[in-house]
């Protein structure tokens, strides 16, 4: 693991040993950073499934704003695109992989909808599909414009959506998709699951 840093991308590099299988930009939630203990959990296990993991903060966290409103958002998403664009650059010829935590993983789906080239694939964990307590608010507008393979982790205790919430709204995406439910688990997913998430990652891009 090392420090990696350029113009609107912070964070740190996981890089395994050999070529690795591809190169996943990793980000975080609203409330959080790249520090968070499922990520840097996440990182090491896909690091060690041989995957080079750019483990990062959103614009918004090294600005050290809270302001999460159209424009910042619209900053997030690019600096997910130049973190993608920079682990191009360390890895040619690669599949990359846009993933992401709540928030990061919201924008991360955003700016694939957006642009399919920005990535080859989509890894969301716990997708905020709506606000707690507020199911009608759904933040799917974009899914149907997905046209890359997406995997889906959720905890069956998320407030942010139910498991049968989350399998309706995976519906609007015409591309492949997987939804990996983690029982028992709340938004906050459990260190313990990252473990799981180089076997299914493998398995959706093969899709």
């Amino acid at each position: 693991m090392k420090r990696f840093e350029k113009e609107m991308v912070q964070g740190w590099l996981h890089e395994p040993p050999a070529p690795p299988k591809a190169a996943i930009v990793l980000t975080h939630g609203a409330g959080s950073n790249c520090e968070a203990p499922f990520l840097v959990a996440a990182a090491k296990a896909l690091e060690e499934a041989g995957y080079a993991v750019l483990r990062c903060d959103l614009p918004f966290r090294q600005a050290n704003t809270a302001a999460l409103n159209a424009a910042q958002q619209s900053r997030d998403r690019e600096g997910i695109r130049r973190a993608g664009e920079e682990l191009r650059k360390v890895f040619p010829k690669t599949l990359l992989v846009l993933a992401g935590h709540s928030y990061g993983g919201r924008q991360s789906s955003m700016l694939a909808a957006a642009d399919p080239t920005a990535g080859d694939a989509l890894m969301l964990l716990s997708y905020p599909l709506h606000p707690p307590r507020q199911p009608e608010k759904l933040r799917t507008e974009h899914f149907p414009a997905i046209r890359v393979p997406a995997l889906f982790v959720h905890g069956t205790r998320d407030p942010f959506g139910t498991i049968p919430e989350m399998q309706s709204a995976i519906s609007l995406i015409t591309s492949p998709t997987q939804l990996k439910p983690i029982e028992k688990a709340p938004h906050n997913l459990p260190v313990a699951a990252a473990a799981l998430l180089p076997g299914w990652l493998s398995a959706i891009m093969k899709s």
